[in-house]
């Protein structure tokens, strides 16, 4: 004990962390409201979180993060150290359930005795009728998913290839095909056009870097129908258009690559005609 009281007395005072004076800490949220939508794979409302610290010396702060049902948060802490007169940030991403009703709710914030109340607005879900794209958002299927990708990327509005790398999907073995993407429907829906955009820029083109070899299938019940195939394909953007079937799922199969490498979707769409 004595020794152990010893090492401690001789701590460099440097070392510890500083206290924090939460009258010091400024609070921020941005943007104000955030919107979210209630289904799966549509893209989650982002909140940056911020803190200041405006006292005279760096501090060490732990902004607790709360929200009351429906809401689902990435996060429920952010603890940093804080240089003076800086602003330190963290994401936030804020979901909600399947269903969840539109209005406002409420994400709240607070270091110590300083509280931030940040405005959540859930948005309707995006109609689904004739001509609209029955993937939007819906939870996407992968055989693979690579650890710098997001399962939901070919599925959630953004078909920019220039952006495939915050939007996008690709598959996490290299080289090895076939790969399967698409969407489970919740309810049978009428399928007769998909489209998918392979990865195509400037920087990377279709025929350098895009799906090559492709299957495009729907199911009913147990059944797999191929309504559309690719090969040696060198385009970014494929579309196949078919009678008119009723669905409860709709994949891409991707049998080769320009690269051979990864396959690679910016976006897939399916229509009811």
């Amino acid at each position: 004990m004595k020794r152990a009281a010893a090492l401690l007395a001789v701590v460099p005072i440097a070392l510890i962390p500083p206290a924090v004076a939460h009258s010091n800490i400024k609070l921020s949220a941005t943007p104000q409201p955030v919107e979210v939508v209630p289904l799966p794979c549509f893209p989650s409302g982002r909140l940056t979180l911020g803190m200041t610290n405006t006292g005279r010396k760096p501090a060490i702060a732990d902004m607790r993060v709360g929200a009351a049902s429906p809401l689902v948060l990435s996060r429920r802490q952010f603890s940093s150290y804080l240089p003076v007169d800086q602003l330190v940030t963290a994401p936030l991403d804020v979901t909600v359930p399947r269903g969840t009703a539109p209005g406002t709710f409420t994400v709240e914030l607070s270091v110590g005795r300083e509280k931030l109340k940040a405005p959540v607005v859930v948005k309707p879900v995006p109609p689904k009728g004739p001509g609209d794209n029955l993937l939007l958002g819906e939870q996407a299927v992968a055989s693979s998913t690579h650890g710098n990708m997001k399962l939901c990327g070919g599925v959630d509005g953004n078909a920019d290839s220039e952006q495939w790398g915050a939007s996008g999907w690709h598959d996490a073995t290299k080289g090895l095909f076939p790969d399967t993407y698409g969407v489970d429907f919740t309810a049978p829906a009428t399928v007769g056009r998909i489209t998918l955009q392979t990865l195509d820029s400037a920087r990377y083109p279709a025929a350098v870097m895009g799906v090559r070899d492709v299957d495009v299938r729907v199911r009913a019940g147990d059944t797999w129908t191929t309504v559309g195939s690719f090969r040696g394909n060198t385009r970014g953007l494929l579309e196949v258009t078919f009678a008119p079937v009723a669905a409860d799922a709709v994949q891409v199969v991707v049998l080769d690559s320009n690269d051979h490498g990864y396959s690679r979707i910016i976006e897939l769409e399916a229509f009811d005609s």
